[in-house]
């Protein structure tokens, strides 16, 4: 099989699909690597590097796509490069299609492979490809969510650490699943005073045990989370369901009423944005105000942490990335249902119900598909 792995173009997207370790073991098992010119500069990983495993280091995008049986990427495709991609081919990247239905429906057009590594799903609903990624945004989000909390970045002027004789910020997380869970590690490694709020009690009673008393946990309501977004320095949009479009949780109202200089992080934007007044912004502009309150919701978070992303993702995609070079897709799905739940889009069917679901489509089985 041919791979390629072309530069991401995406704003301030400094990651890349595939390391050179990768493409030792892709290049050892008789497949060849084709490695867009500068892919992995932004991770710090330099184009001899993949030169000295036997990958190829191709300067024409063109022609990288025209090759290529398997596109690996990070981010979603952008519309200068929906004319590269063609009939048949296998795309495994990021996709969350459930917010983008332009590009949904030209892959569908363009009757592409795409298997989304935020669906790819275990037997125990775990989501293996996207949990780095969701470690790196939660952990991400608080550090974030202190920064513009400074004043002369539009904050309140709090520490949430706090100090003797003055009281630590107050920090919500919205959903306790992995984003949540380590925004929460780091607010209390901070001195924050942390709320985490979702709607599974065992997740609760889990965080409970985890945090032994540190956390406050409270159930999911719409009461609930109006009362502590009221008085919160920091809210942070954890919520994720697979594959759909994330729900707007927090509201309008909820944001009218939070303190003037307070900060919201959704870290949710890439399926739309659990928070109601968010929408996607950049590293290079990552913030916006509605109502006093900074609103930081940067679509792909975990690229301004380029190289402990790029390692951290790769470590978890690359099986599944070897296992459709050596079998072919159709194989390696039949062979792990978990690989299997990752496809979204095959050969102008959408085959997730997630997706089928938030763009109003016709749903085909993945099994008939396979079949």
């Amino acid at each position: 099989m041919i791979i390629g792995v072309p530069r991401e173009i995406k704003q301030d997207e400094f990651r890349v699909g595939l390391v050179p370790a990768g493409a030792y073991s892709l290049v050892k098992a008789g497949h060849q690597v084709l490695v867009e010119q500068g892919a992995g500069q932004g991770s710090g990983i330099s184009d001899a590097a993949y030169q000295r495993v036997g990958a190829q280091i191709v300067a024409n995008r063109e022609e990288l796509f025209t090759q290529a049986d398997m596109i690996i990427k990070v981010k979603d495709p952008l519309p200068p490069e929906y004319h590269l991609l063609r009939e048949g081919q296998v795309l495994f990247t990021f996709l969350h299609l459930a917010a983008l239905p332009d590009l949904t429906r030209m892959l569908l057009d363009r009757r592409i492979v795409a298997i989304a590594y935020e669906t790819v799903q275990l037997s125990d609903r775990a989501l293996p490809l996207l949990a780095p990624m969701s470690e790196v945004a939660g952990r991400m989000s608080v550090q974030e969510g202190a920064k513009y909390l400074e004043r002369h970045e539009g904050g309140r002027g709090v520490l949430l650490a706090g100090v003797p004789g003055v009281p630590p910020g107050q920090v919500t997380i919205v959903g306790g699943g992995t984003v949540g869970t380590n925004a929460a590690k780091m607010a209390v490694g901070l001195g924050a005073a942390v709320t985490v709020i979702d709607v599974n009690p065992a997740r609760l009673r889990y965080l409970d045990d985890l945090f032994q008393g540190r956390v406050r946990t409270l159930m999911s309501s719409e009461y609930a989370i109006a009362e502590m977004t009221a008085q919160s320095d920091v809210v942070i949009g954890a919520v994720l369901i697979p594959g759909a479009r994330a729900p707007r949780l927090v509201t309008e109202e909820m944001i009218a009423n939070m303190p003037e200089g307070s900060v919201v992080v959704d870290v949710a934007i890439d399926q739309g944005g659990c928070i109601e007044t968010s929408h996607a912004t950049s590293h290079s502009h990552p913030t916006f105000r509605v109502g006093g309150v900074v609103h930081y919701c940067v679509a792909n978070m975990p690229g301004a942490m380029s190289r402990t992303s790029t390692f951290a993702l790769t470590n978890v995609t690359f099986p599944y990335a070897m296992a459709m070079a050596n079998k072919g897709w159709q194989r390696a799905m039949l062979d792990d249902p978990a690989l299997a739940w990752g496809l979204n889009l095959c050969e102008g069917r959408v085959t997730h119900p997630a997706v089928a679901e938030a763009l109003g489509l016709p749903y085909v089985p993945v099994v008939q598909v396979l079949a």
